[in-house]
C-alpha cells in the first residue's frame, strides 16, 4: 500500500516568507547573508526528530533542547536561548514566542486541516443531499450527500455541510461554518465561523423530568441553542438546548470531544472546556473560563471570570472569579495540595507504625 497523505502538500515557502509569517529574524553575521539565506524553501513542518532538510521544526523548552540538537531540519524556529544549540547546516530562525511563531506558519501551510472538510470533494449541492425546497441557502454552501437540511433553515456563504449531517426546520447557521459528518443541529442558531466536529448534538432535548407516583412525567424542553461567532465544538460533544430559555455558547469559546452541556447552561466568551466533562443544568461561565479532563459541575451554580477548575475536579458551588481551583469538591488549589500532602503524610506514618508492629510481632516470636 503506498503512504498516502491527508492534507495536500503545501507550495514551498520560501524562509524569508516564513519569517514573515512568524514575526522571526534570519540569525545571520550580515543582512546580505540573512537575504540570501531567506531565499531557502521549506516544503512542511515536522518534529525535532523527523524533520528532514526541507522540513521546519521549532524548540522553545528545555524539555526538547537534546533533540534540537541532533536535529536533521533545514530551518529551526527558536529563542536566543536554544539557537547555540541547532546544528551547523540548519538555519536559525529567532522569535519571542517561537510555538506562536511555528504556529502561524502551520495554519498557512495547511488551512484545509483547520475545519471539517466536504467528504465528496463537491461544490455547491452534491446529488444525494436533501434540501428542502424551503430552506434558504446563500451562494458558495457545499452539501455533501446524505446531508439533510430542513425546511425554513438558513444557511449562510462559505459553510459546509458535511455527509450524514443534519441541520433541522427553521434553523440558522451564519456564514464560513462547518458541521461535521454526521452532525445535527436542531433547535439552534448558529453565528459566523463556528465549528462543529463529527458526531456532535447541538439543540438535543433537556433532560427534565417531574417525579409523581405515577413515574417521571417529562417536561417540555422549548428553548434553543445559541452558538455565537468562532465558536469550535468537539466531536461527539453534546449541548441540550433550553428548557425555557437559551442555552448559550458564548464567542470564540473552544469545546473538546465528549462534553455533555445540559439544559439553560450560560457559557461566555473564550472559555475551554476539555474532553469529559459535564456541565450540569442552568450553570452559568464567565468569560475565559477553564474547565480541564472530566471536571463535574452540578447544576445551578456560577464559575466566576477567569476562572480555572484543575482536571478531574467536582464543583459543587459557586466559584469565585479569577481563582484557580481543583479536588473533590473543588476548593483553591494551595489548599487541595495541603490536604492532599497532608493525607499522604498520614499514609506514610500508618505505613510506619503498621511495619513496626509487625517487626515487633516478628522479634517476640
Amino acid at each position: 500500500m503506498s503512504q498516502q497523505v491527508f492534507f495536500p502538500l503545501p507550495a514551498p515557502l520560501t524562509l524569508a516568507e516564513v519569517a514573515a509569517l512568524g514575526g522571526a529574524r534570519i540569525a545571520a553575521p550580515s543582512p546580505a547573508e540573512a537575504e540570501t539565506l531567506g531565499q531557502r524553501r521549506i516544503v512542511g513542518v515536522a518534529t525535532l526528530e523527523t524533520a528532514g532538510p526541507e522540513e521546519l521544526v521549532f524548540c522553545d523548552t528545555f524539555l526538547f533542547a537534546e533533540k534540537l540538537g541532533t536535529t536533521r531540519a533545514g530551518a529551526v524556529i527558536t529563542s536566543e536561548r536554544f539557537a547555540p544549540k541547532v546544528p551547523a547546516g540548519a538555519v536559525v530562525l529567532l522569535a519571542a514566542r517561537p510555538a506562536a511563531a511555528f504556529l502561524a506558519v502551520t495554519r498557512r501551510m495547511f488551512p484545509s486541516a483547520l475545519r471539517p472538510q466536504p467528504i465528496f470533494g463537491h461544490e455547491g449541492v452534491a446529488p444525494g443531499a436533501q434540501v428542502h425546497p424551503k430552506a434558504r441557502l446563500e451562494d458558495g454552501v457545499t452539501v455533501d450527500p446524505g446531508a439533510v437540511v430542513g425546511p425554513g433553515a438558513e444557511i449562510g456563504s462559505g459553510t459546509i455541510i458535511c455527509a450524514g449531517a443534519i441541520v433541522g426546520p427553521n434553523v440558522r447557521i451564519g456564514r464560513d461554518c462547518a458541521i461535521g459528518p454526521g452532525a445535527s443541529v436542531i433547535h439552534a442558531f448558529l453565528g459566523n465561523g463556528v465549528v462543529i466536529h463529527g458526531g456532535a448534538r447541538i439543540g438535543t432535548d433537556g433532560f427534565g423530568y417531574q417525579p409523581s407516583p405515577a413515574g417521571h412525567v417529562k417536561v417540555p424542553q422549548v428553548g434553543r441553542v445559541v452558538v455565537q461567532d468562532q465558536v469550535e465544538i468537539g466531536a461527539n460533544t453534546t449541548i441540550d438546548r433550553g428548557a425555557l430559555t437559551d442555552t448559550v455558547i458564548g464567542e470564540g469559546t473552544k469545546i473538546d470531544n465528549l462534553v455533555q452541556i445540559a439544559h439553560n447552561v450560560v457559557i461566555g466568551r473564550h472559555c475551554i472546556i476539555v474532553s469529559q466533562t459535564g456541565i450540569s443544568g442552568s450553570t452559568t461561565l464567565g468569560d475565559f473560563v477553564m474547565l480541564g479532563g472530566q471536571v463535574g459541575v452540578v447544576g445551578h451554580v456560577t464559575i466566576g471570570t477567569g476562572a480555572q477548575i484543575a482536571a478531574s475536579s467536582n464543583v459543587k458551588g459557586d466559584v469565585p472569579p479569577g481563582v484557580r481551583w481543583g479536588g473533590s469538591p473543588a476548593k483553591p488549589v494551595r489548599e487541595w495540595f495541603r490536604e492532599v500532602t497532608t493525607l499522604k503524610r498520614l499514609a506514610a506514618a500508618s505505613a510506619r507504625r503498621e511495619r513496626g508492629q509487625e517487626e515487633g510481632e516478628g522479634a517476640e516470636e
